[in-house]
């Protein structure tokens, strides 16, 4: 656990994860029902079915983060991406065959990252971006971003993030940025 101020970074494995699912989708919710994402309680339902399946992998890892007196501001999960990982598949030009090589160890895909307005602009979505792959066995993590969400592309940027593509992550989304982080 990190604390900066009053907010209190967790790292959790799957099963802490779940215990805490109500925490993960109060900020998704919120946070993914403003633009560029308007994503209905339909969507956050269809996303934590998702959650559900993710948590049960064994290199599962999420972090969340609350003010001292409990109150859910941020979170971001992700997981190993096995050989048969379907990311790849998604972009609209293929990558080189190395690049799209997993194993189950090589790449954290990074599923959700989010804090809540109240809490944005503090340094939050760093200490949970940090919390995820401290630690972690990955050459490298790879998200998808909407290319309209200007302040989370920018962040990954800062990070050491690049842009390997785009892709639809899922029938009918919008076209993505994917973006990949070297950690070696």
């Amino acid at each position: 656990m990190t604390q900066q101020g009053t907010v209190t970074v967790e790292r959790m494995d799957g099963p802490a994860a779940e215990r805490a699912e109500d925490a993960f989708r109060l900020v998704y919710a919120e946070a993914f029902a403003q633009p560029p994402y308007n994503e209905t309680e339909d969507d956050v339902t269809a996303t934590f079915r998702r959650f559900h399946s993710q948590t049960r992998r064994a290199t599962f890892r999420a972090a969340l983060a609350r003010t001292g007196d409990g109150e859910p501001v941020g979170m971001a999960y992700g997981h190993s991406l096995g050989s048969d990982a379907e990311w790849w598949d998604r972009l609209t030009e293929p990558v080189p065959a190395d690049m799209r090589r997993e194993d189950g160890h090589r790449t954290l895909g990074l599923m959700e990252l989010a804090v809540r307005a109240p809490w944005r602009g503090q340094g939050v979505a760093r200490r949970l971006h940090e919390a995820l792959i401290d630690g972690v066995e990955a050459e490298r993590v790879l998200l998808n971003v909407h290319p309209d969400s200007k302040a989370a592309s920018a962040a990954y940027r800062t990070w050491g993030y690049r842009k390997i593509g785009e892709a639809r992550p899922w029938e009918g989304a919008d076209l993505h940025n994917v973006m990949l982080l070297d950690l070696r």
